[in-house]
């Protein structure tokens, strides 16, 4: 068959493909067998040549048998492509073909399936086309070991039901809390009387009564009667507040006006869920006294936008949830090789070429797709930025809910969206015979021939530490968003230059390296580049009053100890204010983050295990998120012990029990260590997360557990050196957390801000005694099941209580809303 042009051939749209796992395990080995099956619906063929299918994956998806009819060929970061051999005849319309594949690993979760297929025809090798529907389809045998309802169920069963009115109704735990018997009714009556001090933080209040009451209360400077009053009292610390309610008023007494917006904050979620739901002329609170402070002065979330783009109106939505439970920082990852998101408008590239995402075979106009984001630029969430416009709104808005907001500037790896955004900047002005200028601001020698391979399979993501232009750079790009700060006014201590990732092999033939090594004693090989590189980024930093803040590695040395390579804390700079990210505490590094405190960085505690928020909740199919740090439900925020996570750390990364020995020898948290642990931050990574639903889906509900541990004293349970006791005191506090989020704060948030979309839990069942019993991991919800085979909705049958009927029964949790979560089959015989 010959290659077809024009109406003769396929339309893309005609092409249907189906990949489905054949075998896990396949050979007895770590890899999987899979197979995609290409359907032709058209009237066309698709030609035996003069074509590839592109599609994101992992690297190692490789055809299983030699004489196959395709091959796959790895073009950079997860993009692949599908190319016919020599024995591929075409696809005739109507015809399917079996292409068998292999790829390393297990498919533990449809996230690892291959996705974002599109055609190109070699005749018009610039242009992707989107193909018809591609269907992933489950695995019908459990070789994983995906998690079974009866284990949900056991999880579950040490959670008790706390009757609504017996729960703490100020959330995160507050340092003091007691209900005096009284109550305070609310109506927009009801003015807001405040010091000056606080006029800032009265107007955000009575914005907020306004969407209780539908009008807003006044705001007054004095006044006697019924009243919300925000008082100033000197003395008190930084976030410290005090909160009062009884039948004649509300009294909010702070120092400053953080400690002031905090209290208010409490008042939030001290009344009554329902209040959101329905405009309400009046709202009961309960009389409470409450003094209360942070445990952690940094409460942080990091934000990633970089691998998919999320809009200015969901970060301000993000904001808002964040202020509501205390959380005071937001760590924002701005760039990295999938994107750069915020407008420098005196490098207009950055965002012209690097924050646009589609087909390319140069990333001259864009950069080419990555995590499926698919071949037409702007139609994905793979493309977007924030114009300066907007960050200085985001900043404002963040500023004013007592928020800071540290941006992240990803160097010197994970930086191919800046690098080819200024290697197009050079191009232009080569073109235009202004070489100086074409060179001002290079992030790669032109003459490197460096081989590497980055943990996600980049091949040019590595800024070159070497060229004076990459300082002319970071500090061009420093200089513009500290001026859109200046402008808001919006307190910037830091800038997080990243520093995570760099691969082997990197800057070993660059000729501007090779200057740099002949020029300074102190750099003998490309490993102390590193100290070189962060050493004249900490004195830009300095010169502008800022500190570095960065990943665990910036505070890191390569040395040779009994003739092994391994990783140090590095004393050059220990004393110099460094604020590091320490997220690795897997395998050898499990104590590292104690390690850099001990040596005296300043440490917040990002530990992969309990509070990444992009892994998965569960082990199981349907379940989306990563899983290579382990998985990571509702529980696992919430039981971090910040001084002594190695006591808490119950599970490995296949959700196994962990085998104490691992921490034989580890280095434990000194109390000057302690000193230098700042605080707590959760990260989303974004690989997975393409839509604002998806991000509070993968936010919501963990976040809070995160929120609980950062602001909240030190409980019982983390303390008590008996196991059978702090065993105890965790299971009663764990049910009290996960009673309040199921009964108070996620009802909440079915209104707050617009409403989350946070996630519903799976319910736990199994057969006992003849008869299906279930429950639930968030008392409040309810359980709807059916005997007919149909999947449970809104209106089929609540589960009260075991269910004696034979046959397959399934059940589901299901909200008010009729949101669900994942259906449970289990079979009464």
């Amino acid at each position: 068959m010959q290659a077809q042009t024009g109406a003769n051939r396929l339309n893309p749209k005609d092409l249907n493909l189906t990949w489905e796992v054949v075998e896990e395990g396949y050979q007895n080995k770590n890899q999987t067998h899979s197979a995609l099956t290409l359907q032709n619906t058209g009237q066309n063929p698709l030609p035996a040549t003069g074509w590839s299918l592109y599609f994101h994956g992992s690297p190692s998806f490789k055809t299983k048998d030699t004489n196959a009819p395709v091959k796959i060929e790895h073009v950079n970061g997860d993009l692949l492509r599908i190319v016919p051999t020599a024995s591929f005849s075409g696809l005739s319309a109507g015809s399917t073909k079996r292409v068998e594949l292999v790829s390393a690993g297990q498919m533990v979760n449809e996230s690892r399936a291959p996705e974002g297929f599109y055609l190109v025809w070699n005749d018009n090798p610039a242009k992707g086309y989107t193909i018809g529907s591609v269907v992933n389809k489950k695995p019908t045998q459990n070789k994983i070991g995906w998690i079974a309802s009866g284990e949900i169920y056991e999880q579950n069963k040490v959670i008790k039901d706390i009757p609504v009115e017996k729960l703490t109704k100020v959330f995160p735990t507050p340092s003091q809390y007691s209900e005096n018997g009284q109550r305070f009714t609310l109506t927009s009556a009801v003015p807001v009387i405040a010091d000056n001090a606080f006029t800032n933080e009265a107007a955000l209040l009575t914005e907020y009564l306004s969407t209780v009451f539908g009008q807003k209360p006044a705001v007054k400077t004095s006044g006697t009667g019924k009243a919300i009053r925000l008082q100033q009292k000197q003395g008190m610390g930084e976030e410290a507040y005090e909160l009062q309610v009884t039948p004649q008023q509300v009294v909010i007494t702070a120092s400053t006006p953080a400690g002031i917006f905090y209290g208010i904050q409490s008042l939030k979620t001290l009344m009554p869920p329902s209040a959101l739901a329905t405009k309400q002329s009046s709202v009961t609170l309960t009389g409470v006294n409450v003094k209360d402070a942070p445990r952690f002065g940094h409460r942080a979330f990091m934000m990633d936008v970089a691998r998919n783009f999320q809009q200015k109106e969901e970060v301000l939505k993000v904001l808002d949830l964040m202020a509501l439970y205390k959380l005071n920082v937001l760590h924002f990852h701005l760039n990295d090789d999938e994107g750069w998101r915020l407008e420098i408008p005196a490098l207009p590239e950055l965002t012209q070429i690097g924050s646009r995402r589609g087909h390319t075979s140069d990333d001259s106009q864009n950069l080419q797709p990555s995590l499926g984001s698919g071949p037409d630029v702007d139609a994905s969430s793979g493309s977007g930025y924030y114009s300066k416009a907007d960050y200085v709104e985001i900043l404002r808005y963040a500023n004013a809910r007592h928020i800071k907001v540290i941006p992240e500037i990803e160097t010197p790896g994970h930086a191919r969206a800046a690098i080819k955004a200024m290697d197009a900047r050079y191009e232009r002005l080569m073109k235009e015979g202004k070489q100086a200028e074409a060179e001002k601001y290079l992030l790669r020698d032109l003459k490197d021939k460096s081989v590497y391979r980055s943990v996600q399979n980049w091949n040019d993501n590595v800024i070159d530490v070497a060229l004076p232009s990459t300082y002319t750079f970071l500090e061009k790009v420093t200089d513009e968003i500290l001026a859109m700060y200046k402008e808001v006014g919006a307190p910037i201590e830091t800038i997080h230059f990243g520093g995570d990732e760099v691969p082997p092999g990197v800057w070993e033939k660059s000729p501007a390296v090779q200057k740099v090594m002949a020029s300074n004693s102190n750099v003998k090989n490309t490993d102390d580049l590193w100290y070189y590189f962060f050493g004249k980024i900490n004195d830009m930093l300095k010169e502008r009053n800022l500190y570095l803040s960065g990943w665990e590695e910036i505070g890191m040395r390569k040395v040779k100890q009994n003739g092994k390579t391994t990783y140090i804390a590095n004393p050059d700079f220990a004393n110099e204010n460094f604020h590091v990210d320490v997220w690795n505490n897997l395998g050898s590094n499990i104590d590292l983050a104690y390690r850099l405190a001990n040596a005296g960085y300043k440490v917040v505690l990002t530990n992969v295990t309990n509070m990444y928020l992009d892994l998965a909740y569960q082990k199981a199919y349907e379940e989306p998120g990563l899983n290579w740090g382990g998985f990571l439900d509702v529980d696992k925020p919430f039981y971090f012990i910040p001084y002594d996570y190695m006591k808490n750390m119950k599970v490995d990364t296949e959700n196994k029990p962990i085998n104490r020995n691992a921490f034989a020898g580890k280095e434990r948290l000194t109390e000057a260590g302690k000193k230098n642990i700042v605080g707590l931050q959760a990260p989303l990574w974004s690989e997975t997360v393409r839509t604002p639903e998806r991000l509070e889906y993968m936010l919501l509900p963990k976040l809070l557990g995160l929120a609980e541990r950062a602001w909240a004293p030190d409980p019982v349970w983390a303390t008590e050196a008996d196991a059978g006791k702090s065993e105890t005191a965790y299971n009663e506090a764990w049910s009290e957390f996960v009673n309040i989020l199921g009964k108070r704060e996620l009802p909440r948030l079915n209104h707050y801000a617009g409403g989350f979309n946070y996630r519903i839990p799976t319910a736990g069942a199994k057969v006992e005694n003849g008869k299906v019993v279930a429950n639930v991991q968030l008392p409040g919800m309810e359980v709807r099941y059916t005997t007919d085979g149909a999947d449970p909705t809104l209106s089929s049958k609540l589960y009260t209580g075991p269910i004696s009927e034979k046959g397959t029964v399934k059940l589901r949790i299901i909200d008010s809303t009729g949101r669900a979560g994942r259906v449970t089959t289990v079979e009464n015989k």
